[in-house]
This record gives structure tokens, C-alpha cells and sequence, in this order.
């Protein structure tokens, strides 16, 4: 078999199409024999040469977008007119509004049923994104923008309480409980000497909310 002289096509295929069938069919019904049936000139050996697993492939999906959608950069590039704490606001302000995640939450079944993927969503959630908070977290320390001697732990508890206790995927089913939530968070983080929920954020939330509790 010839070699594939650019597996980054190759790659973006398989992400694209994959992300296709999750939207028309749904994440818990898309097979990978699906996607190679639609990709129709790659076989399952080489959709596992890059990836490891259908979580695999919508994790990867996700990265994309946050790329895409200058997440990334946010995180880890630091202009030098914002605070800390303004690059975390614009994090979350992207996130909450993003037709992606909207997109996300409607697609991906119950995490509670689903242990492999709530074991990458926890890996995730500590090893890559709590880290890149913490860096945001420890500039607004230094800038005075944020008031905390515990950087590390806050970025944990935001992003655990964030992706876990919050998201719509495991325990928040409804918008009041949603919200309910979302004051709680901001009175601990408050308490934390950060004060990440402003106007601009608050709209934003109202925005996933409208989004992830449409059928209310």
C-alpha cells in the first residue's frame, strides 16, 4: 500500500465526516463502519491508524473548533492589554456561545451511560484545559485583576465543577437548576477573589442556556 504522503487530508476527512453523521445520525448511533461507508475509500484500519476510537474522533473534532475559533489562542497567547482576567471572561464568553458546544450537548448521549467518554472528558478537563486556566489565573494574579493564593486549585474546581457538575451531559437537567448552579459557582469563585461572571458573560450564559434548553 502506498504511503499517504499527507495525512493531515487524511485526517480532516475523517473529521469532517465524522462530524457529519454525529449531527444527522447522532453521536451514540454513528459507527465507525458508518464513517468509512461515507468516507468510501478508506477502510476501518486506516480510520483506527489515526484514531484510537469514536471518543477519540469527537475529541479531535473538538479541537478543531476551539482552534478554529481562536479558543486556543486566547488561552495561551497574552496580549498585553488584557488582565487575566478579561482572557478568562473572553474563554468563557466564546465557549458558552459557541454553536458547537450548543451543538454538542444536543448530540452526545447521557455521560452517566457512557463511562469511556466521562473518563476522557475528567482526563481532558485536568490535564489540558485546567493547566491553560491556570496560567490566565496566575497573570491576573500578578496583574491584580484576580485575587487568589490558590491558582492551581481554583483553575480545578472551575473547570471540574464547569464540565462535570454543570454541564447538561450529567446531572443539570433543567435551566432552572442550570442557573441555580451558575450562581452558586459565582458566589465560591467570588469568595476565591475571582470574579469571573460580569455582564458580558451573564449574556452569554442566557445564550447556552437558550440554546441546550430549547425543547423546555
Amino acid at each position: 500500500m502506498a504511503r499517504n504522503k499527507h495525512p493531515e487530508v487524511t485526517i480532516n476527512r475523517i473529521l469532517d465526516t465524522s462530524w457529519e453523521l454525529f449531527m444527522e445520525k447522532g453521536y451514540e448511533a454513528t459507527t465507525i463502519q458508518d464513517i468509512v461507508n461515507a468516507l468510501g475509500d478508506l477502510s476501518k484500519g486506516a480510520i483506527y491508524h489515526h484514531f484510537k476510537s469514536k471518543e477519540e474522533i469527537l475529541d479531535a473534532v473538538t479541537d478543531r473548533f476551539y482552534k478554529e475559533q481562536g479558543l486556543s489562542d486566547v488561552m495561551t497567547q497574552n496580549p498585553t492589554n488584557k488582565t487575566g482576567l478579561e482572557r478568562l471572561q473572553q474563554c468563557m464568553i466564546i465557549s458558552l456561545e459557541s454553536p458547537f458546544n450548543h451543538a454538542v450537548y444536543h448530540m452526545v448521549p447521557d455521560l452517566l451511560k457512557n463511562a469511556r467518554m466521562l473518563v476522557m472528558q475528567v482526563k481532558t478537563s485536568m490535564e489540558d484545559t485546567a493547566p491553560a486556566i491556570q496560567v490566565l489565573i496566575e497573570q491576573g494574579v500578578a496583574d491584580g485583576s484576580i485575587h487568589t493564593q490558590y491558582p492551581k486549585e481554583l483553575a480545578e474546581t472551575l473547570i471540574l465543577l464547569s464540565n462535570l457538575w454543570i454541564t447538561p451531559a450529567l446531572f443539570t437537567k433543567t435551566r432552572e437548576e442550570f442557573y441555580e448552579k451558575i450562581k452558586f459557582l459565582d458566589t465560591l469563585l467570588s469568595s476565591q477573589g475571582l470574579n469571573l461572571i460580569n455582564e458580558a458573560v451573564k449574556k452569554a450564559i442566557d445564550v447556552f442556556a437558550d440554546a441546550v434548553y430549547s425543547e423546555e
